[in-house]
């Protein structure tokens, strides 16, 4: 009777096996090993049998226990009604396949700094990139995303900086960081790192641009920055250059010559001919920087250096300083290196700025705005049902009338704290109503005012507008056009005992400081391009 009932267990074994692959594997190895190991009395048992009683009375007991363990060893074994479950010594007990996989991203803290060095910590996997932590820095302090926001590599032992690609990953770039140094990553805008795609022909003049084949005709400069995406064909970047030998403090004007194999110098002159060209580096395991003090710093002649710095963590021995002669000419080198090192990955980044490689990426996240001119319409609540204002004269003539209204409303809030007479507290509103404004920044320097421009990039119609160093009653509007710093003085014009403010010797005249920047915003006028975007300063 035993032996047909295992019989009958081990067929009823084997038809479940066939049924699921799991309990194959499992129930074989149980049938291969643990079978006759199951139909075997354990080996406790025959040591306790063989033990002696100490008196009749345990002996009795001994056997009783003895025979009625020989009587379960006889009993048949229940068959399994779940062999997908059953396991044996040699199998694990679940299966890794029934369980989802663990996050194995490992999570770093790193800590971020904004431009009045306040920071804020964040806890990152190891895998995020630059535009990713970009992201969460906009949703969790609620900015308005314009995809200017970047990320910068400060290093100030070496009084150097770089910006961040979108796609690198910045656990890396940390790691090559030495345990001494006070290096910090610095969260602002940079309206210039996409700008070439927009308008290639500020960073690619004509004097600097060569091609290693003959052209017919003229290239604009679209065509230009399609050559540097393209693997067959290249322009050539050459011009002289100061270039700090290696060991010594001394710098020497150079020829240099940037291919898409890495750059160049002529030991002859202006020569490009094979035999007179030195290889000076390459760029695929070096990052270009840009030097924030290079006269005070490396002793430079100018202040328009930028240095290959490679990726492994090193000394100062290991940059090569390169210094050019103006702005201009020192973005078209930086410009065309990174054009040449990343290629088509940039233009993915200008395209779909919102591809992270970590869970932060657009489909886990978004904008909390946009400011696309395509995504807004114009809604007027003034009746008992809103409605789509379709015309575009009337929907301007709207938002002039509600910028009048708040304005109207700021003035009465701000004029409750002002002096009692009527007169002072006009004026003392108006004098006061731009403090609050991102584009205002009270008591800075012109070097201040340069800084903070070149630094958020010098697009055509970047500004700000400060207080006058020179004439405490008057305000100064430092604006970047060409890639140059331009500051206008805007002077307070009295009519009639109330106070205007002009930038044409009063020909335009406006009450306060936000009117004379919306005008100018809408109208170039006397400046040489119109206001688009302003420096300001933020806080994590």
């Amino acid at each position: 009777m035993t032996t047909s009932l295992q019989d009958g267990q081990s067929a009823a074994g084997r038809a479940a096996a066939q049924d699921s692959p799991l309990a194959t594997q499992v129930c074989g190895a149980a049938q291969g090993r643990g079978d006759a190991r199951d139909l075997e009395p354990a080996p406790w048992l025959h040591a306790r049998a063989l033990l002696p009683p100490p008196d009749g009375t345990r002996g009795c007991a001994a056997d009783r226990r003895k025979k009625k363990d020989l009587d379960v060893l006889e009993m048949p074994s229940i068959p399994n009604p779940f062999p997908e479950l059953c396991c044996s010594p040699f199998t694990s007990v679940l299966s890794a396949g029934l369980f989802p996989k663990a996050n194995s991203r490992k999570k770093q803290v790193i800590k971020v700094y904004s431009e009045d060095e306040t920071s804020r910590a964040l806890e990152v996997p190891s895998d995020i990139t630059a535009r990713d932590v970009c992201q969460l820095l906009i949703l969790k302090n609620h900015y308005i995303d314009d995809h200017s926001w970047t990320l910068f590599e400060h290093l100030p032992h070496i009084g150097l900086e770089r910006t961040m690609e979108d796609h690198e990953l910045v656990i890396e770039v940390l790691s090559t960081w030495g345990m001494e140094e006070e290096n910090k990553l610095y969260f602002r805008k940079n309206y210039a790192k996409y700008e070439f795609f927009k308008n290639p022909m500020y960073f690619f003049p004509e004097h600097m641009v060569s091609f290693a084949t003959e052209t017919n005709g003229e290239i604009s400069p679209t065509q230009i920055l399609q050559m540097f995406l393209s693997s067959s064909t290249y322009p050539e970047i050459h011009g002289f250059l100061h270039a700090k030998e290696q060991g010594k403090k001394s710098w020497k004007k150079i020829y240099f010559l940037l291919r898409r194999s890495g750059l160049y110098f002529s030991t002859k002159g202006t020569s490009k001919e094979p035999r007179h060209l030195q290889f000076f580096s390459e760029f695929g395991n070096s990052d270009i920087y840009v030097s924030l003090a290079g006269k005070k710093k490396h002793g430079a002649p100018t202040n328009y250096g930028f240095c290959f710095k490679p990726n492994k963590a090193g000394g100062p021995r290991d940059l090569k300083m390169l210094c050019a002669e103006e702005e201009q000419s020192r973005t078209c080198w930086v410009t065309a290196i990174r054009l040449l090192k990343y290629g088509m990955q940039l233009y993915q980044n200008y395209m779909h700025p919102y591809q992270g490689r970590s869970g932060c990426s657009s489909q886990s996240v978004s904008p909390m705005r946009s400011i696309s001119e395509n995504s807004l319409v114009a809604m007027d609540f003034s009746g008992q049902k809103s409605r789509v204002i379709e015309n575009p004269t009337e929907a301007l003539s709207v938002a002039v009338e509600e910028g009048l209204a708040w304005r109207k409303k700021g003035c009465l809030r701000l004029a409750t704290h002002g002096s009692p007479t009527a007169p002072s507290q006009s004026s003392a509103t108006n004098m006061a109503i731009h403090r609050s404004q991102p584009w205002f920044h009270h008591k800075i320097s012109r070097d201040e005012a340069q800084r903070l421009i070149i630094q958020q990039g010098l697009v055509d119609g970047v500004f700000l507008v400060r207080d006058s160093q020179s004439n405490p009653k008057t305000f100064v509007l430092s604006m970047s056009h060409g890639q140059k710093i331009k500051h206008f003085q805007i002077i307070p014009v009295e009519d009639d005992g109330e106070l205007f403010h002009t930038l044409d010797d009063g020909h335009t005249r406006f009450t306060d400081l936000i009117q004379l920047v919306e005008f100018y915003q809408l109208n170039k006028g006397v400046l040489p391009c119109k206001l688009k975007h302003y420096c300001a300063r933020i806080a994590l």
